[in-house]
């Protein structure tokens, strides 16, 4: 039997490979900032760190999404400096007040007879953004592939779920001492769900599953609900069943992951999802929320804490899986070892989208 192998310790430990994958992966990849509902209003934005770049995304006085680098045309201040907020009708400068229209277009210039040029020559940088059940998306690169192309093999499997009309019902950051590639190749598999996930285990079974999805950038497939109605502490439904999810899907719990950064898991009753923000080679921040219908939320019978719990019980117990993964792949000592193909084959696969990424051949089959 050929054997596939984990990724070579620089991978996880070196500053050189890290700042490359910032570069070529997370700065030229379509990847997930959240929730269209952060932005609900005109003039509603928020601020999305990527590496070193700083982005402003709001919603123009046109209700469409935005995205701007958070520098001036003039000297390259930045723009805004709180993490969320409302701007009334333009950005304007903090410097010299150069002033921009929600869609980028410089509008305003202090003696601006004087200055010897066309405002129109100098908008606001743009990056591209795209909207999809609810979630925004983010791209960075000087000539984005198709969203539409990306999310297909996703779309054709989630429509049931009707995601576009949920709404957050809590939220939960996380900042886990590990590297960002062991957190999702964890996502990927229940190989480690006996031992370390035993309240999980208990109400779905690591081996009642089966994958969907297990070649490209979008992987995962699902989890069957055991011994529970849904994934939560009591293990009781925290909700009616979301949208059009009927039949199988009523006992199963779908998890996706969408290159590079989002964790999506499908239950029958709500969505949950998780972020991955690389801030240094051995540090992550996890951004864990929970999605459910806004008619749901407004039953007196209806917990999302009862959901919440359990997952921030289980995130936890992952964390500190992956932060111990962590220390052990920094030694010297430590070399590939093989995947456990049957529960452990996504891993390779995401591995491989990594190295592709970088330019860099795969790893060699055994």
């Amino acid at each position: 039997m050929s054997l596939q192998y984990t990724l070579p310790r620089k991978y996880f430990a070196s500053e050189t490979v890290f700042q490359d994958e910032i570069e070529r992966i997370f700065h030229e990849r379509w990847i997930c900032v959240g929730r269209a509902e952060k932005i609900a209003k005109p003039g509603d934005y928020f601020i999305q760190t990527i590496g070193v770049e700083n982005i402003i995304i709001v919603r123009d006085n046109e209700g469409q999404p935005r995205a701007f680098y958070n520098t001036c045309r003039h000297r390259g201040t930045l723009l805004c400096d709180q993490e969320t907020g409302h701007f009334r009708k333009t950005i304007q400068c903090p410097y010299h007040a150069w002033t921009y229209a929600l869609d980028g277009r410089l509008i305003g210039v202090p003696d601006e007879h004087e200055m010897g040029f066309d405002k129109a020559d100098f908008p606001l940088h743009q990056a591209a953004v795209a909207t999809w059940e609810g979630f925004l998306f983010l791209n960075l690169a000087d000539e984005p592939e198709s969203f539409t192309k990306f999310i297909a093999p996703l779309a054709a499997q989630v429509g049931d779920w009707h995601m576009g009309s949920l709404q957050m019902a809590d939220r939960i950051e996380y900042e886990v001492q590990a590297n960002w590639k062991l957190i999702a190749e964890n996502y990927n598999e229940c190989y480690h769900c006996p031992l370390i996930h035993p309240e999980l285990n208990q109400k779905s079974h690591y081996r009642s599953g089966n994958d969907k999805i297990d070649k490209g950038v979008i992987l995962g497939g699902y989890q069957t609900i055991t011994a529970a109605e849904t994934l939560s502490l009591s293990g009781e439904t925290c909700a009616p069943p979301l949208g059009d999810v009927a039949g199988d899907d009523l006992s199963r719990v779908y998890y996706y992951t969408i290159f590079p950064n989002l964790l999506l898991s499908l239950h029958p009753d709500y969505v949950m999802f998780h972020t991955l923000w690389p801030l240094a080679v051995n540090r992550t921040l996890v951004v864990c929320e929970w999605l459910f219908a806004p008619a749901a939320l407004t039953q007196p019978e209806v917990d999302p804490q009862d959901a919440v719990k359990f997952w921030d019980m289980t995130n936890r117990q992952d964390w500190r899986a992956c932060e111990l993964s962590q220390r052990g792949v920094q030694s010297k000592a430590y070399v590939p070892g093989p995947f456990y193909d049957w529960q452990e084959h996504l891993l390779a696969e995401f591995d491989r989208q990594v190295l592709k990424a970088l330019g860099e051949e795969p790893m060699v089959v055994g």
